[in-house]
């Protein structure tokens, strides 16, 4: 069976739109509305495109800027103000010296109240002596201790009541920087060694023994720096929590008699009667070393001298 096409000339396409102008309208409106819906999306789009191209470049840029911008200051934590705390304290290490003098019969008894005196206070005694007067050297004494800063003015009041102070002598060091220092070490000496732990702890990362015996001795070493530190620290902390008082006790020496002036005269016979007695002292000490040998050479060499005399005597008559 064949199949044969009939082709219609374009007179005979304007022909029969001509018979039938309403499916002409028809097909002119459809053309308009599709070429205006056309039209309208490619608008809609390149609107759209541009708008989200400068939205996206714009976000990009924000982000930039808040990620070059200095983060903005946020209110101090309880743990912010503790770190600063220790930086606004100064730690001083304080030292006093005073030379005190008491009546010669009373050193010792000013000595002991002081020293009374420092245990009921927050007083620490580090060292004392005493050494009484004796006829050839006078006496004196010494209390070295460190006091707490709210018991400083009752010692020195105690000590006022019992002795004169002759002489005050306080001297300030400034330890702030190196307290710090050291709490820093301290701080990171207890990073280390707690990572060291955990490396030991850990089970999932496979170590070969010499690895785990180098971090044991790393650990090791570790921990030992960090006593010696705690120790420096326990020692700064007494330097600078309590001052260092030292009081050096001298017997008095009188200047004055009876409202006049020192005379050396009357120094000399008052001590007439001890230089005496010095003097006989030097006397027979120098007899009991001579007596023996004039027992023992003296009594024969005087023999001998008689004797020769004698014999030159007889020869001259």
């Amino acid at each position: 069976m064949t199949c044969r096409k009939q082709l219609r000339s374009p007179s005979s396409f304007s022909s029969s739109f001509a018979r039938r102008p309403g499916v002409l309208l028809l097909v002119l409106a459809a053309a308009l509305s599709l070429g205006g819906c056309k039209r309208s999306d490619n608008e809609t789009s390149a609107a759209a495109e541009p708008a989200v191209a400068y939205g996206g470049s714009m976000r990009m840029k924000s982000a930039r800027l808040e990620a070059a911008a200095p983060p903005a200051p946020a209110a101090a934590t309880a743990s912010d103000q503790a770190q600063d705390a220790p930086l606004q304290q100064r730690f001083l290490a304080v030292r006093q010296e005073l030379n005190v003098e008491v009546p010669p019969e009373q050193l010792a008894d000013a000595w002991g109240k002081v020293r009374e005196l420092c245990g009921t206070l927050q007083c620490e005694l580090l060292s004392s002596s005493l050494l009484r007067e004796t006829p050839q050297q006078p006496g004196n004494a010494m209390l070295e201790m460190r006091v707490a800063p709210a018991d400083v003015d009752k010692l020195l009041g105690g000590l006022a009541g019992v002795a004169r102070v002759v002489s005050q002598n306080t001297t300030s060091e400034d330890k702030t920087a190196e307290v710090i220092d050291v709490e820093a070490r301290i701080r990171n000496r207890i990073e280390f060694r707690d990572s060291l732990r955990l490396m030991l702890r850990d089970t999932v990362t496979k170590r070969t023994m010499a690895d785990l015996l180098a971090i044991q001795r790393t650990l090791s070493d570790t921990q030992a720096e960090l006593d010696a530190i705690a120790t420096q620290r326990k020692v700064l902390e007494q330097q600078t929590s309590k001052q260092h008082i030292q009081v050096q006790f001298t017997p008095a020496r009188t200047l004055v008699q009876g409202g006049r002036s020192y005379n050396p005269m009357m120094r000399a016979l008052r001590e007439a009667g001890s230089v005496l007695a010095e003097s006989v002292g030097a006397l027979i000490t120098f007899l009991a070393a001579v007596l023996p040998w004039l027992l023992l050479v003296g009594l024969p060499l005087a023999w001998l001298v008689r004797l020769l005399w004698r014999r030159r005597r007889t020869k001259a008559a």
